[in-house]
């Protein structure tokens, strides 16, 4: 099994590590220190070694910070993980913030003591968000001490080791376009925009770019280390030499110096020797790459990441893998739903048992190569946890009247999948069945939606929202994240979501569908499919160029959760049309039992 249910933390590890990590700080005359969540890469999920702000507090969500100070302690998380940390951090010993309406920044502007000396760690924070903890700490009177080595890895005795998976080529078959075509691309890029070369500081970039996959974070196949691409298309990769092998370096070519990541200082340096003008993203580099570059003499350009847009737009090798990738994976959910309607009614399948099922018929196919994330597997109140992760000690049985939500994904070579689906075990009440049709309306508002290129997500985010917001409800994350290929099951730069963001909308993106609704203590109600950006065919008398979505995932809705009074006619076609195309494509592929109940789960409605 890819995932396992042991509990990683608890309440007491803040009494246990607080007090170890406040006599580091001691030591080094420091008045409190700034924990994020992420590691030394930005990577929203982190290895075992880089788990810093849950051996400090106890809690294991993918988004968060801790200040820890001598005499009180806050942690910041934001609305998907409201009902998580009550759970995972004793509120004896930290207080609990809102990442968005009061982000570290804002608390060290409003609470942070003239005078006071925080500590910060410049491989944590990127340089925008160590930016915003500078202006904050200015007019409060902290004084910000950058740290050489990290306090808290200082006062975790047992701290894991770091990852060393071997790397390994992706295939030409499932990339699409060879490595060496990828570095031209970006060479050319960086001509454009008049700099000397780029330092990328993303294991996502370094993935994508050379055409390599690894295994240093968990369910995500990336291969930790940095990478400087000169504007004449030649590159240095910086990671750990036992990860290197003989076909990584057969695969790489005579264009790419590997060299060991512990060499990365010294390179930079060099950058500045040569008074070149280096290309650097700030909302993703570690801001200590800046304080390097800078003080090295190199000219330092803020701009994106070259390689992020790229690698969100999918040539056709990378969609044609995901199309089958989600025919797959589509046969593992209907042979897991089919399992769940015979044996839930029964009272013998939990949270735990059930996840494992899943996970056992994705491994059945033969292709699976990890989880894409671990499995959100809830039922009753536990479904109202937005990112619930199923432990021994919470596990729940799937009880009769109760609404079991499953978020799961897998990792296959010619593409990440990710879905959600929802199931009432017995009959639904009324108001679960209008819950779930006012999400349903959403998730089909999006599916359906065209828009004029040029348009973001955030202009159509209202779209999923607004059949919950007529009956006074809403639901506290994105509407969608962007999906790799063979990589991150979150992946910038597109999203669907409240917030204003600038990127547009492109052909070849891959996103997820998932609107929610979430009442606290009683049910969780989520539904996602992932869809890819289209170009849609000229409208008659249109004037503007048009896009729409591509639904990809493939397996049943839950019907007896559907109120059809509530979908208009365009909806109830819309959801009958879908069914029939799970159908007519799953249905050969599965054993004859199970395509019998795909018929009768996708019956006209």
């Amino acid at each position: 099994m890819f995932q396992t249910y042991e509990p990683r933390t608890d309440r007491s590890f803040a009494s246990k590590h607080a007090p170890l990590l406040r006599a580091e700080l001691k030591r080094r005359e420091l008045d409190g220190f700034i924990v994020p969540q992420t590691d030394e890469y930005q990577n929203e999920y982190t290895p075992a070694s880089a788990e810093r702000l849950a051996w400090v507090s106890g809690f294991t969500g993918s988004a968060g910070a801790a200040i820890v100070m001598q005499d009180k302690a806050v942690i910041f998380v934001d609305g998907r993980y409201t009902l998580q940390v009550r759970d995972q951090v004793d509120d004896a010993l930290f207080a609990y913030e809102d990442l968005v309406e009061t982000p570290p920044a804002k608390w060290i502007e409003t609470q942070g003591a003239k005078g006071a000396k925080i500590g910060y760690d410049p491989m944590l924070h990127s340089l925008g968000g160590l930016e915003a903890l500078e202006k904050a700490a200015a007019k409060s009177g902290v004084v910000l001490v950058p740290q050489r080595d990290n306090p808290v890895d200082a006062a975790w005795a047992d701290r894991p080791a770091p990852p060393s998976a071997e790397i390994t080529p992706h295939d030409l078959a499932y990339a699409g376009e060879s490595a060496a075509d990828k570095q031209a691309q970006i060479a050319e890029t960086l001509k454009r925009q008049g700099a000397d070369a780029v330092v990328l500081t993303s294991p996502a970039s370094l993935a994508w770019l050379f055409n390599i996959r690894g295994g240093d974070v968990a369910h995500t196949p990336l291969p930790l280390g940095r990478a400087i691409l000169s504007v004449n298309g030649t590159a240095e990769l910086f990671i750990a030499p036992e990860k290197v092998t003989n076909s990584l370096a057969a695969h790489l070519g005579d264009s790419v110096c590997v060299r060991s990541e512990a060499e990365v200082a010294d390179a930079l340096r060099t950058l500045g020797t040569q008074k070149r003008r280096v290309s650097l993203d700030p909302a993703l580099a570690p801001a200590w790459f800046f304080k390097e570059l800078e003080s090295a003499g190199a000219t330092v350009m803020k701009q994106d990441d070259p390689c992020a847009l790229p690698r969100a737009l999918k040539n056709t090798a990378e969609l044609d893998g995901a199309r089958t990738a989600h025919i797959r994976d589509g046969v593992a959910v209907t042979r897991f739903l089919h399992w769940l309607s015979e044996t839930a009614p029964g009272g013998g399948v939990d949270e735990i048992s059930a996840a494992e099922k899943l996970e056992h018929f994705r491994a059945d196919g033969g292709d699976l190569k990890d989880v894409s994330f671990e499995s959100i597997s809830g039922a009753g109140p536990n479904g109202a946890v937005i990112h619930y992760r199923v432990t021994t000690e919470t596990n729940r049985k799937l009880e009769q009247g109760a609404l079991y939500l499953i978020d799961s994904g897998a990792q296959y070579v010619d593409g990440t999948t990710d879905i959600t689906r929802t199931i009432a075990v017995g009959d639904p009440t009324a108001e679960m069945r209008d819950r779930f049709t006012r999400v349903l309306k959403g998730h089909i508002a999006i599916a359906t939606a065209r828009f004029p290129k040029g348009t973001s997500g955030a202009q159509i985010d209202a779209f999923a929202r607004l059949p919950l917001w007529e009956a006074g409800l809403d639901y506290d994350h994105g509407t969608g994240h962007g999906v790799g290929s063979y990589l991150g099951v979150h992946e910038g730069p597109q999203r669907i979501a409240k917030a204003p963001h600038a990127q547009a909308l492109l052909p070849g993106m891959i996103l997820s569908n998932e609107p929610g609704y979430y009442k606290t203590g009683e049910y969780g109600i989520r539904i996602e499919n992932l869809v890819i950006v289209t170009p849609l065919a000229p409208v008659p008398g249109g004037e503007r160029e048009m896009m729409e979505f591509e639904t990809i995932t493939l397996a049943p809705f839950d019907r007896s959760l559907i109120d059809p009074a509530l979908l208009s006619a365009e909806e109830l076609a819309w959801v009958n049309a879908y069914h029939v195309r799970v159908r007519e494509t799953l249905a050969p592929r599965l054993p004859e039992a199970v395509s019998d109940w795909l018929h009768q789960a996708t019956e006209e409605i």
